[in-house]
């Protein structure tokens, strides 16, 4: 997970998550999802994908915003951007708080949430970017964001008075040439973590993520080009494991259009050298045949590993190591026109799972094998009325076809927006979520067989201002994601944007 292109994935947590929770949408302008194993291209724990998460960027001129919301859990939610672009040079700059009571992080399943006490959670989210060119060929481009956040959580019971802190940044600088023969980038990032918990927990965790990197881009046909590039990361855990890993690379690109511009072809191979564990050679290797503007085809393969973090190789009582995970993935889609179906595989070797709290993590026995199948479709059925849905079978089971945990058998998103009346935008979106079980092999609560609808509007009062409102669980749905973690009943926002 990226923000801007700098890693959003924390070193220091036991998952490598990526904390989704503390994102400010008020802010995003984009997100790209790019599918199936991708260390070929970005290297170490790309194994089921990259999402990079664009943050809105300067347009020409003065330009400025501010917003305001507030909701159930007595919930504000207040923020302001600023910004001015030149021909030479642009400034951007923005900020957005939340703040609310929430409601309790932990509840057993069927037990009302309004029995336990409330969670609530404070988040302060601030972004700069800034650019200037030296001259026609040379640009340079700096942008930073800060994520400070606290929020309460439930350690063992739901009426648990504990917290925590979290800080982190994501910075980077890059200097971009271009010439009539390549592009060349030189880019240097650094991804800051600290997570302290008071109370509860004695220890502190702080880690850091930095990379310097070169490539090029170089165009030889008229819609051919390679990219070349070297990179160097340091991954370090502070603190009680006070651990550092390290990793070089060589990686290479090469896109081709064949048979008048209908067949693309593009491939990728990247070799990594770590520190801790055995280096490695991924790639990717994607065709796509596009038959005329309804119709075409394509098919990805990929291979893929995943490091284990340093919390992954030290949360056992007795210390045992954890080896990387090993994945090859491809997908094969059809699509005509509104209509895109595809077939998805994984493959993983040595999958790294969560045990127990004594164990620790460990490697899975095997090859585990993550398979489906997707069914998309969108289309507007009247002028006014856009119609999107998507439909996803899935069948995740590891070496012993046991069925993995928390992982849907079926699923179905869908959205309908309304555009009818001048100014206004209506939309229902919603998720049904199939059979799940909470452990291995059909184990544990079953947490799947549900429906969450979603409503919300907008209207623009004027050009520069606009108002808008959604309720979530707009039917009181009881639910849960993993068993004895609460979600949040209905609940309604409403909110103001100006624009100058």
């Amino acid at each position: 997970v990226l923000i801007d292109g700098v890693r959003y994935n924390d070193p220091t947590d036991t998952i490598y998550g990526s904390s989704f929770s503390h994102l400010m949408i008020t802010d995003i302008q984009q997100i790209e999802v790019v599918k199936g194993a991708q260390s070929g291209v970005w290297g170490a724990d790309a194994t089921a994908g990259v999402i990079n998460i664009i943050t809105k960027s300067a347009k020409k001129g003065v330009h400025g915003s501010i917003n305001a919301e507030y909701g159930s859990f007595n919930t504000k939610k207040h923020g302001i951007s600023v910004s001015y672009k030149e021909d030479n040079y642009y400034i951007k700059a923005s900020a957005q708080k939340v703040d609310t009571d929430g409601f309790t992080a932990k509840a057993p399943k069927g037990n009302d949430i309004d029995m336990y006490e409330d969670d609530g959670y404070e988040n302060i989210t601030a972004n700069v970017k800034f650019g200037f060119n030296l001259n026609d060929n040379n640009k340079v481009d700096i942008s930073h964001t800060t994520i400070d956040a606290e929020g309460e959580y439930d350690k063992s019971n739901p009426d648990d008075l504990t917290y925590i802190e979290s800080k982190s940044s994501f910075s980077q600088i890059n200097f971009n040439h271009i010439n009539n023969f390549t592009e060349v980038d030189i880019y240097a990032k650094l991804s800051k973590f600290a997570r302290d918990y008071p109370q509860g927990w004695t220890k502190e965790y702080d880690g850091e993520v930095e990379e310097y990197g070169i490539k090029t881009n170089t165009a030889y046909k008229e819609n051919d080009f390679v990219v070349i590039g070297a990179d160097y990361k340091t991954f370090e855990h502070k603190n009680s494991i006070n651990k550092e890993y390290t990793s070089k690379a060589l990686f290479l690109t090469n896109s081709n259009y064949f048979y008048n511009n209908n067949v693309i072809v593009t491939e990728s191979i990247r070799g990594d050298i770590h520190s801790d564990f055995d280096d490695k050679i991924t790639g990717k290797l994607g065709i796509k045949y596009n038959h005329n503007s309804d119709i075409f085809a394509s098919l990805n393969i990929g291979t893929a590993y995943n490091t284990p973090t340093a919390s992954q190789l030290y949360s056992k009582v007795t210390y045992l190591p954890v080896d990387p995970e090993y994945t090859t993935s491809y997908d094969f889609s059809i699509s005509y026109k509104d209509l895109k179906l595809t077939y998805f595989n994984s493959k993983i070797e040595d999958m790294i799972v969560y045990v127990n709290s004594t164990d620790g993590y460990e490697n899975l026995d095997g090859t585990s094998e993550i398979m489906g199948v997707e069914l998309e479709y969108s289309t507007n059925i009247t002028e006014d009325i856009l119609v999107s849905t998507n439909y996803t079978w899935l069948d995740a089971k590891n070496s012993d076809n046991e069925e993995l945990k928390r992982r849907p058998k079926d699923s179905v998103k869908f959205a309908i927006d309304y555009y009818g009346i001048k100014d206004l935008h209506l939309g229902i979106n919603g998720e049904y979520v199939g059979r799940r079980y909470n452990s291995d092999n059909k184990a544990g609560e079953q947490t799947g067989k549900y429906t969450v609808v979603d409503f919300v509007t907008n209207y623009d009062i004027s050009k520069n201002f606009s108002v808008y409102g959604k309720i979530d669980n707009l039917f009181d749905k009881q639910y849960q994601v993993a068993d004895g973690y609460a979600t949040a009943p209905l609940s309604a926002y409403a909110g103001i944007r100006v624009q100058f």
